[in-house]
């Protein structure tokens, strides 16, 4: 799965602690979440979504493999 988390928080300015905060987790799960070495939890990538102002079809894309 591949995502465009950090385009859109780079285009509300926040710092991957800034979102981790908003979401409840550790920096960390954004960096894996970015990198697309975690495949989050559907509660998680509500969170996020809500916090990034998209929808979670948006920030994420699945491959079609």
């Amino acid at each position: 799965m591949k995502t465009k988390i950090k385009e859109f928080r780079a285009k509300q300015k926040l710092t991957q602690e800034d979102l981790a905060r908003k979401v409840g987790v550790r920096r960390e799960t954004i960096l894996f979440l970015e990198k697309g070495k975690y495949n989050p939890s559907l509660r998680l990538a509500h969170d996020v979504a809500k916090a990034l102002k998209t929808t979670i079809e948006e920030l994420f894309v699945f491959d079609k493999k």
